[in-house]
């Protein structure tokens, strides 16, 4: 049986068939909720056919929504008005694989997930040996500890696991400049950051090179180009300043400032406390990853999911380990 696994995010929707096709799509769920079955029957028409779904979530978290529940339940009749005639299974954070009609009794338990389902995945890589899962993607990080290849965690939820440290709600697009540091460097001296959602990670990554120039896409702050120039503009304001009071040097100087806050907001997770055996890395922000890893001065086995499986593939990583799973699960 073919299957194809969704992940759908508040900000990005993903999807995979677990055998090398993948496909990432920034849609502002917030901004566009009634808007959601039309989007993902678009995405499910340029997919490779498919009689089955696998849907994991993330988008539930969306103040479009009064309550978490609630998200869940409005999510499931999206992909149900989507899915026509397919059978749809909804992944549970305690690893299972349900029928709509379950998850909807159960909501909470459908919401966010896709960290279990990648977490246990990866699993496969390090069936024998204490590892750490690293995924960081374009809004959060999970960092997932892994026993004999089996997910390891104190919580389930979101709210269990950002007290624990094994979710980390930073990422190398969306997260503000403001919420990752509070001044820069200017004209040989430090400048209060505006607490204004000016800039983000992304323009940051775009100006230090880590990430590529997208001159087509129009996610960003100020809705203007994903370019270096506009990024440069975008941090400038952060200060509340414009391209001409703020120098391309110093916005290199401050976007590499944001780069070492962001990597020191990871190292002090309770969860890379203690060096693994085996660390496995995925998501758009893999070179974030690595970063961590040498910042911690680990000398442990890295696996990319990038190496093995290619880039856009890492970056919709969960929608590939669900496709994989439900695939695997079925069969047996």
């Amino acid at each position: 049986m073919n299957w194809l696994g969704l992940d759908i995010g508040g900000a990005n929707i993903k999807i995979a068939d677990g055998c090398g096709y993948a496909e990432s799509l920034a849609f502002p769920l917030w901004k566009r909720p009634t808007e959601l079955a039309s989007a993902l029957s678009e995405l499910l028409t340029k997919a490779p056919p498919a009689g089955s779904l696998a849907v994991t979530m993330t988008g539930e978290l969306a103040d479009c929504f009064a309550t978490k529940a609630a998200g869940v339940v409005a999510i499931l009749k999206a992909v149900a008005q989507a899915a026509g005639s397919r059978n749809i299974a909804v992944y549970l954070c305690d690893g299972g694989l349900v029928t709509v009609d379950a998850a909807r009794k159960e909501p909470l338990l459908a919401a966010a997930s896709n960290w279990h389902v990648l977490a246990s995945y990866a699993g496969r890589f390090c069936t024998e040996v204490p590892a750490l899962l690293i995924d960081i993607g374009s809004t959060t990080c999970d960092l997932i500890p892994l026993d004999q290849g089996i997910p390891h965690t104190v919580g389930q939820t979101d709210p269990e696991r950002l007290a624990e440290g094994s979710l980390v709600y930073t990422g190398v697009k969306r997260s503000p400049i403001c919420a990752l540091v509070s001044e820069l460097p200017w004209r040989g001296n430090s400048c209060a950051v505006a607490q204004e959602l000016f800039a983000t990670t992304h323009d940051a990554y775009v100006i230090l090179g880590y990430m590529p120039e997208e001159p087509d896409s129009y996610c960003s702050t100020d809705g203007r180009p994903c370019t270096q120039a506009h990024a440069h503009a975008r941090l400038a304001r952060s200060i509340c300043a414009d391209t001409t009071m703020f120098s391309w040097a110093e916005a290199v100087e401050a976007a590499a400032i944001v780069w070492r806050s962001q990597i020191e907001l990871l190292a002090a997770s309770e969860v890379v406390r203690n060096e693994p055996s085996k660390v496995i890395l995925s998501g758009e922000g893999e070179f974030l990853a690595r970063q961590l890893v040498k910042r911690l001065g680990w000398s442990c086995e890295v696996v990319s999911l990038t190496d093995r499986l290619g880039a856009e593939i890492s970056r919709a990583a969960c929608a590939h380990a669900l496709a994989v799973l439900a695939r695997e699960r079925v069969q047996s």
